[in-house]
């Protein structure tokens, strides 16, 4: 293996490897994304530099999709005075006639600029803790999003999704349709049928049409020696070559129906291709997985535990 590690952000999309490519991993043809603008972005040449694009895509969408919603005469602007005792801050709030927004508490801007929130028809936002101290939210139609939430701006989500108690949606967060959401999301893309229902975390990550997240499965993000050793950006290997990919943060790439099973962990860098399947308490190592593929933790058959003597 050449000891050259080849800067990825540098190279033109003609000269990226397929295996890096959005093309591989989501199938936007069979799986229309509403959001498919941001893979399609000038500065787009991997899958991975569409997490650098994530917050000003979101800032942009967000801010003009405000500005034809503002027009309607369906609907409602509210202000800070709306909501005494559950805010501080400035702000901005549009709801839209038949959806409902009872939120626990607000914080808004205790600086210059001035951020808002969208509520679409037919969602019910009861009891969730609103953040708009950092950019805009926009909340689709008829979307559920229980008690004990938290949403930090800018974040965008679809339509028809179940945001469950628990969840906490910390910023550049686009969420497709269809999904069900408890856990954290954190600079990441969940596409339309994403089902993450359980505790989890998924940080600078983007999971495809219809991936899932079992019970306590999640991604690490950071190197564990980085707070020792400094932020370093990962480097990754494919076909012999060393990529650095431009970025110390790093999730998981999950294309389209693929799944991670309960109580597994991912290592900053892991790309998955569609159909793949990952079992039950995997340690799922940095590097290519699938695409259809079944990956099994098995150490009793495959011996790779380590088994010793308790002294007492």
């Amino acid at each position: 293996m050449s000891g050259e590690i080849i800067k990825l952000k540098d190279l033109p999309l003609g000269e990226v490897p397929e295996r890096l490519k959005v093309s591989f991993y989501f199938d936007f043809k069979k799986y229309a994304f509403r959001h498919q603008d941001l893979f399609e972005r000038p500065e787009i040449n991997s899958v991975i530099s569409v997490l650098e694009a994530i917050h000003p895509y979101a800032c942009e969408w967000i801010q003009k999709s405000l500005q034809e919603k503002k027009k309607s005469s369906a609907v409602k602007e509210l202000h800070p005075q709306d909501f005494k005792g559950r805010c501080i801050g400035d702000f901005n709030v549009y709801v839209e006639g038949g959806a409902i927004f009872e939120p626990s508490f607000i914080k808004g801007s205790l600086k210059d600029k001035k951020f808002a929130l969208f509520v679409g028809k037919g969602s019910c936002v009861v009891g969730a803790n609103i953040f708009l101290d950092e950019g805009d939210i926009y909340i689709g139609e008829d979307n559920i999003i229980e008690p004990g939430v938290g949403i930090k701006g800018p974040t965008i989500i679809g339509n028809k999704n179940e945001i469950r108690q628990g969840a906490y949606f910390r910023g550049d967060v686009i969420i497709g349709n269809n999904g069900t959401f408890r856990g954290e999301i954190k600079n990441g893309v969940m596409m339309d049928k994403s089902n993450f229902p359980h505790p989890s975390y998924v940080g600078d990550s983007i999971c495809g049409y219809a991936t899932h997240f079992g019970n306590q499965a999640t991604t690490a993000n950071l190197g564990i020696y980085a707070g020792i050793f400094g932020k370093k950006n990962v480097v990754i290997e494919l076909h012999e070559k060393k990529y650095d990919i431009g970025r110390p943060k790093i999730g998981i790439i999950l294309g389209d129906y693929s799944q991670v099973g309960c109580n597994s962990v991912s290592d900053p860098g892991v790309l998955v291709g569609p159909n793949t399947i990952f079992y039950s308490l995997c340690r799922i190592s940095k590097g290519f997985y699938g695409p259809n593929e079944v990956v099994k933790n098995k150490p009793l058959e495959k011996g790779i535990i380590e088994r010793s003597p308790l002294k007492i």
